[in-house]
């Protein structure tokens, strides 16, 4: 297996808008092939400032791939149709700007708000689902044309409540039937959610778009404090033939919107530098790469 390693900027920082340069340098420094990063930043970008961010990755050979929950305003999943309108009108421009930054995977919440419970008694979950799916087909078009793939995140029940199992987001996939809607599995989230992280992975096949890697308490991969089956998830990637990225998303320091939207609440660096963290975790992750071949 040969697939490209990544790392979430926000690993090293307390707030999601901040500049991406002294990172996309990081995870150059620090062996990775990929930074992940908030695409709602990408999409406040003038033309010319999207230009410079790409040039200056490509400078790097690193490769930039999307991230975002949609906030509550932008609810696509929203009964209340202004609120959808907007929603489909954020996330268009999600992609829109992603496409002048050569296309790539839009990864996150985005079939619906970030973190939301489901209202009591307004509506059946499918209802909500329905809406969702009607939502997310309105935006395929411009994906296509811009050749960006959105990845819906797989998350727990305590962050959303539409998608929490590897079989659901399959489900929502098939419904909507664009070859640029697929699923982003998560260890963290599936470490909460699924009966075996390696029968989700095989569950998902053709729909695993983009995976995010962590161990069960947000640890970066292979931190010697986890519990998640490294082993064993590089073998199922190789059973279904999954040449995707594998992104790191890992969260230690609390603090800031990041510490809040995460919930963090505790300091689990234990004394780490996190530099050196990062390092050892791609390490980690591409000696379980080699050895799955």
């Amino acid at each position: 297996m040969n697939n490209k390693v990544g790392i979430y900027y926000a690993f090293w920082t307390r707030e999601w808008d901040v500049p991406f340069y002294p990172y996309i340098d990081k995870a150059q420094d620090l062996g990775f092939d990929i930074l992940e990063v908030n695409s709602g930043t990408i999409a406040k970008m003038s033309t010319v400032e999207r230009q410079k961010l790409r040039e200056h990755a490509q400078s790097r050979q690193i490769e930039l791939s999307y991230c975002i929950g949609l906030p509550a305003n932008f609810d696509i999943a929203s009964p209340d149709m202004s609120t959808r309108k907007k929603g489909i009108e954020f996330l268009t421009n999600q992609i829109l700007g992603i496409g002048e930054m050569g296309g790539g995977y839009l990864s996150g919440i985005l079939y619906g708000a970030w973190p939301a419970t489901m209202p009591k008694g307004r509506m059946m979950r499918q209802d909500y689902l329905s809406l969702s799916i009607d939502s997310i087909s309105q935006v395929t078009k411009a994906a296509e044309e811009n050749e960006v793939v959105l990845c819906m995140e797989i998350v727990n029940r305590f962050e959303q409540f539409l998608l929490n199992t590897a079989e659901e987001g399959v489900a929502y996939c098939q419904t909507i039937n664009s070859p640029n809607v697929k699923i982003l599995l998560d260890t963290f989230h599936m470490n909460i959610e699924e009966d075996s992280i390696t029968s989700a992975v095989l569950i998902a096949g053709k729909y695993l778009g983009h995976v995010h890697l962590g161990e069960n308490h947000r640890m970066p991969p292979g931190c010697g404090h986890g519990h998640i089956p490294w082993n064993e998830l590089m073998v199922s990637l190789k059973k279904i033939n999954y040449h995707g990225s594998l992104v790191m998303e890992p969260f230690l320091v609390p603090g800031g919107q990041v510490g809040q939207d995460i919930k963090i609440w505790r300091d689990q660096s234990k004394g780490f530098i996190l530099d050196e963290e990062a390092q050892k975790a791609c390490a980690f992750i591409k000696q379980k790469l080699m050895e799955a071949n």
